[in-house]
């Protein structure tokens, strides 16, 4: 398979990812959302996924950036990542500076109390832009999208997501807990190569 062309440390990140550390209870957890994939590919369809969290402040932002770029770097078309929360706050500093020291390309577009980011994985592909966003937003897909639910409490607050196709939990230990400690900047690469690893399951397993 031919990979797109990503920013070298990403593509050295990417292929550093062991699967063999993804355990079979997680393989079957993330495997509607293989299948879900696998039907929009053969129906030629757009696929569209929904990264869903409280805040829309840390682990919805790393699912949406490692997904858009693992779908680049496996070439699958007419993938279009997005990410929202119950509710609305801010993107959190760490995140952008844990993407940054992984070889992404950060620029922060406004200064206001929710910033508004541009996150470059590849010189030749479109900026993903982030900034915390109910949702619902109209940033976001209104219909024929997959919601993920990547944090156990949007999870069981959000039993119906409207407009969404299918509704997959795929949930991760909030990296919130580390602020603060010395073990914040551990926690948060550890958080998003674990994301990483598997978006790279996932895109990899693709037929």
């Amino acid at each position: 398979m031919n990979h797109t062309t990503l920013f070298e440390p990403i593509s050295n990140t990417i292929k550093s990812l062991e699967l063999k550390q993804i355990s079979e209870d997680r393989k079957a957890t993330l495997k509607p959302l293989i299948d879900y994939l696998n039907d929009k590919i053969k129906a030629k369809k757009p696929i569209r996924l929904n990264f869903i969290c409280t805040h829309n402040s840390r682990r919805s932002h790393l699912s949406q950036v490692w997904a858009q770029t693992m779908a680049a770097y496996y070439n699958i078309q007419n993938v279009n990542c997005y990410s929202g929360g119950t509710e609305a706050t801010a993107m959190f500093p760490k995140v952008g500076e844990t993407l940054n020291k992984q070889g992404f390309k950060i620029i922060k577009l406004s200064e206001e109390e929710n910033p508004v980011y541009s996150i470059k994985f590849s010189k030749n592909e479109p900026s993903i832009i982030a900034f915390s966003k109910q949702f619902s937003d109209e940033f976001n897909p209104a219909s024929e999208f997959a919601a993920i639910m990547t944090c156990s409490s949007a999870d069981s607050g959000c039993p119906f997501v409207l407009g969404s196709d299918k509704r997959i939990p795929i949930t991760y230990e909030d990296p919130k807990v580390s602020d603060g400690t010395p073990q914040q900047t551990e926690t948060y690469l550890n958080r998003s190569l674990q994301i990483a690893t598997e978006m790279k399951f996932v895109f990899s397993s693709l037929e």
